[in-house]
């Protein structure tokens, strides 16, 4: 399979990964194939790129982080229980039942339990959805994140459960806010803004009493817009004053923002997302948490279709562990744009005069550096 952008996508092609509603159900199955209004509407839905099958790269497995189960049930409790806050003006413990606590802890077992299984796998989020709400695949993303970083790093099985929580949860205070404002399509006014960074306290409120919710995660909700210089919000707290699980929540949660399509602008490209967070290394976030990120995270995702400095087009077949910025590519058109009858593989950690300069239909503008 192979990664292209919907512009490139035509009818007669047939897809080879699923394509998610806003409440995690298949809306398209693998090898449907494509028709124009199919093609048309998939990009009013805001989806920039599809997996489609390609018989030169159909040895190229991509796996979920975790599976459909999974995602069904915990898009279904985000949902659910998101929408009850939101539509709620009743006082909180009237409101409320230990219910909301027990079924996100449901879903972040289920989570845990799909991700464990590769606890050393590189984080890579290929799950392709149509959602109104860009606030649940958001939750859902981030606690992906957050959670293989905390497996990752050998996090104890409570740790690991208030840091997955913290990150699902963490934005539940936007339920809270106007409508007009979380998908307002252009620029917040100073205003909106400071109504907009009122959902940090907005979510430690809800999450902080709640039974079977543990109060470290109801301070990521609190703290996970926090700087370490001091910039950020609620409080303007910085450094060691922010809490750890915070810190690598607030990393993920714009990772996750910057590579997601929104109403106000295009999503940025992994590499491209992973050059603004080293901007702000040692000054909004930890440079080490930065760079464990990045040797974590796969800069160029499996399937995807890159152009090289050599003039050459390929795909990423794999991922090298420890140079994630040097993939290996599987070359199948030459300089000229016309299609190899033998396509061949080129390990960029090996040849290091030969890099990316294109992903999909976007061209790279300078040679990635992770310093």
């Amino acid at each position: 399979m192979r990664l292209v952008p919907i512009e490139w996508c035509r009818p007669g092609m047939r897809l080879a990964k699923k394509v998610f509603n806003e409440e995690g159900l298949v809306l398209l199955a693998e090898h449907v194939e494509l028709t124009q209004r199919m093609v048309e509407r998939l990009a009013l839905y805001g989806i920039p790129h599809l997996y489609i099958e390609d018989e030169r790269t159909d040895d190229v497995v991509i796996r979920d982080a975790i599976t459909v189960e999974t995602r069904r049930m915990a898009m279904g409790v985000i949902r659910t229980n998101f929408k009850r806050v939101m539509l709620d003006s009743l006082p909180r413990r009237a409101a409320y039942q230990p219910y909301m606590g027990k079924s996100f802890m449901e879903a972040l077992r289920m989570i845990i339990d799909d991700l464990s299984e590769n606890p050393g796998a590189m984080i890579m989020l290929t799950d392709i959805s149509i959602t109104d709400m860009y606030l649940y695949q958001h939750s859902l993303n981030v606690c992906i994140y957050a959670t293989m970083l905390g497996l990752a790093d050998g996090y104890s099985k409570n740790d690991l459960t208030m840091l997955g929580l913290g990150a699902l949860l963490h934005d539940i205070g936007k339920t809270k806010l106007p409508t007009d404002i979380l998908k307002k399509p252009g620029r917040l006014l100073d205003s909106e803004f400071e109504t907009m960074k009122r959902h940090t306290e907005y979510g430690y409120r809800l999450l902080k009493d709640e039974p079977n919710i543990p109060l470290l995660s109801a301070h990521c909700a609190l703290q996970h817009h926090e700087r370490l210089d001091g910039s950020g919000y609620p409080r303007g707290i910085r450094g060691e004053e922010i809490h750890d699980f915070a810190k690598w929540i607030g990393l993920v949660d714009s990772y996750d923002a910057m590579t997601t399509n929104r109403v106000y602008r295009a999503a940025m490209l992994p590499h491209q997302a992973m050059e603004v967070l080293y901007t702000g290394a040692d000054s909004l976030y930890e440079k080490s948490k930065v760079e464990h990120f990045r040797d974590r995270v796969a800069i160029y995702p499996l399937g995807a279709t890159v152009t090289l400095n050599t003039g050459e087009t390929g795909v990423v077949v794999d991922v090298n562990s420890q140079f994630a910025q040097r993939p290996i590519v599987r070359i199948l058109e030459d300089q000229e744009g016309q299609t190899l009858k033998e396509p061949y593989e080129i390990d960029l950690s090996t040849h290091l005069s030969v890099i990316v300069t294109g992903i999909g239909n976007v061209q790279v503008a300078e040679p990635i550096k992770f310093t």
